[in-house]
């Protein structure tokens, strides 16, 4: 029951008693009077601030009227409530829930998982969850099914996945499972977040030294497939010369090479320079090609 409803109620009664008693009284004042009007007006007031509840933003009201729960859930703002009921503010904003907890991998290891949830209620179902669970639905349905799913993730993996690159996919299989369990109830889960995962020392570094290898391994067969890859290309470089040298060979007849000196000594005759050319006696008949310059001939 509203407390301003009950206060109204008893200055209401004293106001009240007080006007009719003193008025009968053969002492009777006016100054009486006014302070019994004063009581009354006061009480008028508080009784009917008494009907007015305020919702705060971000929550909905469920009105609880000596056990029964009415059907209308109220909406954040002034709400005419009847004054012997009780009006239950329930949270609908985006609410946190952090935990470290151990969970087991599929080797049997137990690993700390450092995990947050991020979640929201329904508005139309704060009167179920009210009638079903209470106030206090976040300790009977969200964090037991929260550590129920953790763990029924995380056994279905090793322990290296949830230390390297599984983890984002660790997260979204909470998720999904999650998601499913609370969304019966009225629910919202809005996002699953990993923030960090805790192995035993042991594990922990004998999991780093394995990746370690393994990266080392990869580093090293990088560096043979280059290598290999230089090695083709100087065969191919190699092929491409000697095949460059073969049509060369082929093509240098005697008859092109007297043809080439043939064209050099005419070149050299229509030059301004004074040439000398030395044309030496062979089987081949092939002319040497001498440039003078004249002033270093003098």
């Amino acid at each position: 029951m509203h407390m301003n409803f009950i206060w109204g109620v008893i200055f209401l009664i004293a106001g009240g008693s007080l006007i009719v008693t003193r008025m009968r009284h053969p002492d009777y004042n006016k100054t009486t009077n006014i302070v019994g009007g004063f009581l009354v007006v006061l009480a008028s007031v508080m009784i009917l601030f008494s009907f007015i509840r305020v919702v705060p933003a971000g929550t909905v009201g469920v009105v609880d009227v000596f056990g029964k729960v009415v059907d209308d859930v109220r909406q954040p703002g002034l709400n005419m409530v009847n004054p012997f009921a009780r009006l239950i503010v329930v949270n609908v904003k985006t609410e946190e829930e952090s935990e470290i907890m151990s969970v087991p991998s599929q080797e049997g290891l137990s690993i700390d998982l450092d995990v947050t949830i991020l979640y929201r209620l329904v508005p139309d179902k704060a009167r179920e969850i009210y009638k079903t669970v209470g106030v206090n639905y976040r300790n009977i349905i969200i964090t037991p099914q929260f550590r129920s799913a953790c763990r029924g993730v995380t056994v279905n993996y090793e322990a290296k996945a949830l230390y390297t690159s599984g983890r984002e996919e660790i997260s979204q299989k909470i998720h999904t499972e999650l998601e499913v369990m609370l969304k019966d109830r009225g629910i919202i889960l809005e996002k699953v977040l990993l923030r960090s995962i805790k192995l035993p020392a042991m594990v922990s570094q004998a999991i780093e030294v394995k990746l370690r290898a393994e990266q080392e391994s990869e580093q090293m067969k990088f560096v043979l497939t280059k290598e290999q890859q230089e090695a083709e290309r100087k065969v191919i470089e190699a092929k491409g010369i000697a095949q460059a040298q073969e049509i060369i060979n082929k093509t240098l007849t005697p008859a092109y090479l007297q043809h080439e000196a043939i064209k050099a000594q005419t070149a050299m005759a229509n030059s301004p320079n004074h040439t000398t050319v030395y044309i030496p006696s062979g089987d081949n008949g092939i002319p040497l090609v001498r440039y003078l310059n004249d002033d270093k001939g003098k």
